[in-house]
């Protein structure tokens, strides 16, 4: 239970703004002359009035429905809860069926009573009024009977104005916070495209240049290829023309050029995998899908299996630890290294198996083709409608800029370092946002307590104010019923 002060009293929402009056019905539209705020308008956080659609028919008793300065809306369905304080509203702009009007009565602060409405409390008697129905919704009564705490007038002032100085800080905080994943993602892409280009690695050539032509290694590459009788086309398509566009001179002095045909084993080429792995088994050779790695992540929770019979047939796909797997239909440029459980599984023919010799650094390999020169270049061989995907020919036609082994492997670690240095922050980032998503409910409950500002023993207690709210509903249901009777009276024969 909670203790609020003493000059505090309980009431519900019925009292201090009336009994709530339902929206207008009809459809909405994207021309007309009045507006017509819905559910989904109010869900967001904040109402973008340039998005409200029209009514599709206007009320007829428009005035009845026109929504006002420091109104109240609250959702009644789907979004059950919701609510939203009216600041000038365009006009005129009518509220929908799904959303409930109160009118704060003269005696309370809208603010106050619209910040209740975002508190725990608020939310968890939402819960239990909309508990035990098929399709969460609740009335107007049920929302009437919702129980709010009453501050006096005056306390009620300084506890709104507190928490817009307060709640607008959390806000901007929480808006700098969301800045940086855009950030890191960002860094992470400048970091890739040094690595790739020779610049991340520019002072170290000039510290080891005995140590940078890369010429000898691609010689001893192209020799193991020519060995094992060359690059076999197959059935493959031809690649796309004008995208696998990179040269020499676009690299720093003693970088080569390769593809990636080149710099997997001879006798383990670029292929994909089996084309209809058939029912799912409980026992059989498990085989990886682009949806076993989302986001660069391989999930083994997911994987699953086929028979040794489909396994055989496509046997030139199977996988050993540190292939690397590339999707490359659905969601093309997906990379993941294949760990050591799942040595002998098989592919689909949504991904790429890519053998890197040892040669050549494979994290260097997974790297570059995690990097925008890569990706572009990937997406610029992507074709198809219904499904989009890129072509074996051109996967292994995928140009792939070549340093010397000694700084493929430099590049590697101060890729690793970089990227470690944004996941910390990242995880910072994650930790902070958790902070601050915490401070908003925090500060509502502080206010609602009585505890976020002082109380002032001048200040009317609310069990005055809320005996005149009282009297003045007692004279308006009195003045209702006596113009009921008199309607009545002169309706008669």
């Amino acid at each position: 239970m909670t203790h609020r002060p003493a000059s505090w009293t309980t009431t519900n929402l019925g009292m201090v703004c009336g009994k709530g009056q339902y929206g207008w019905t009809t459809k909405a539209a994207d021309h007309g002359i009045v507006k017509y705020l819905r559910t989904t308008d109010i869900t967001k956080g904040s109402i973008k009035w340039q998005s409200v659609p029209y009514c599709q028919e206007v009320p007829p008793d428009r005035e009845k429905y026109l929504i006002r300065a420091d109104d109240i809306l609250i959702s009644r369905a789907g979004s059950v809860g919701f609510s939203v304080l009216i600041s000038s509203p365009p006009s005129p702009t009518v509220f929908a069926s799904y959303l409930i009007r109160y009118v704060p009565c003269e005696h309370v602060v809208p603010k106050f009573i619209a910040y209740f409405l975002r508190t725990m409390d608020y939310w968890d008697q939402i819960d239990i009024a909309a508990s035990g129905i098929a399709l969460a919704n609740v009335n107007a009564a049920k929302l009437a009977e919702v129980a709010v705490p009453l501050a006096p007038l005056p306390e009620q002032a300084r506890i709104a104005d507190k928490l817009d100085t307060i709640l607008a800080r959390v806000d901007a905080c929480g808006g700098r916070l969301d800045r940086l994943p855009t950030i890191l993602k960002l860094f992470r892409q400048s970091v890739l495209a040094a690595a790739t280009s020779g610049n991340l690695t520019e002072n170290w050539r000039g510290q080891f240049p005995q140590s940078v032509d890369s010429q000898g290694l691609v010689d001893e590459i192209h020799a193991a290829h020519k060995a094992a009788g060359g690059h076999k086309a197959g059935n493959a398509a031809a690649p796309t023309e004008d995208v696998h566009d990179l040269s020499v001179a676009m690299f720093p002095k003693g970088w080569g050029l390769l593809t990636l045909r080149d710099v997997v084993l001879p006798d383990r080429p670029i292929t994909y995998g089996i084309l209809k792995p058939g029912p799912e088994l409980e026992m059989g050779v498990p085989y990886v899908r682009v949806a076993d790695f989302p986001g660069n992540k391989l999930n083994l929770a997911t994987i699953r299996k086929t028979s040794p019979q489909m396994d055989e047939e496509f046997k030139r796909s199977r996988l050993r630890p540190g292939d690397l797997l590339l999707s490359i239909r659905g969601t093309v440029g997906r990379l993941v290294v294949i760990p050591d459980e799942l040595a002998g599984a098989n592919i689909t023919q949504d991904s790429a198996r890519l053998s890197v010799q040892s040669k050549v650094s494979h994290e260097y390999v997974l790297w570059y083709l995690r990097s925008s020169m890569a990706q572009d270049r990937m997406k610029g061989s992507t074709k198809g409608v219904a499904v989009r995907g890129i072509n074996i020919g051109d996967v292994r036609a995928l140009q792939l800029p070549f340093p010397s082994r000694a700084e493929q492997d430099e590049i590697v670690r101060r890729v690793e370092v970089l990227f470690a240095l944004a996941d910390r922050l990242e995880a910072h980032y994650t930790t902070a946002r958790t902070q601050v998503e915490k401070l908003t409910p925090s500060l509502l409950a502080k206010a609602f307590r009585g505890d976020l500002v002082s109380q002032d023993p001048n200040d009317e207690p609310a069990s005055a104010l809320l005996a005149r709210i009282g009297k003045q509903r007692g004279a308006q249901t009195s003045t209702k019923s006596k113009r009921g009777r008199k309607m009545a009276a002169t309706s008669e024969p």
